[in-house]
């Protein structure tokens, strides 16, 4: 007998491919375990930027969130899903870790790369930094 019922499903989104078929497999899961959803876009900004007074830099980026939560949230509407999302910022894999925690997670599901900068090719991805220390189940899709 399954003693843990899936209920909140975490789907980390950055607007990628990987990203998209993470968030097909997260519904999938939540329509057959009849769970909810959160889409969590993490920006991950320092805390002074060169860029802080640039308001067409940060208009543009804000629209495009903007536009893939929307479609995130259509997509799981279509599918018979509720999503709620979240937006954060700071360092991603910290602040996926610490919302699937504060926010009792019963899964998180990840695209295995998403849209990574240098540092991440040398330190090693989100999505590893996600498997090797949540303390819930993590699904990655390829």
């Amino acid at each position: 007998m399954i003693k843990k019922k899936i209920s909140k499903i975490l789907v980390p989104l950055d607007g990628s491919k990987n990203s998209q078929r993470g968030l097909e497999m997260a519904i999938t899961l939540a329509r057959s375990c009849d769970a909810t959803l959160t889409g969590v876009f993490s920006i991950n900004a320092p805390p002074r930027s060169e860029f802080r007074g640039v308001g067409s830099v940060s208009d543009s980026f804000n629209k495009e969130v903007k536009k893939i939560m929307e479609n995130a949230k259509t997509l799981a509407a279509q599918n018979g899903i509720v999503f709620n999302e979240k937006l954060m910022k700071g360092d991603t894999g910290y602040n996926i870790i610490e919302l699937a925690r504060k926010g009792k997670f019963d899964m998180i599901v990840i695209g295995s790369r998403g849209r990574s900068s240098a540092k991440e090719m040398f330190f090693g991805s989100v999505s590893n930094y996600v498997i090797h220390t949540a303390k819930i189940p993590v699904v990655v899709v390829k």
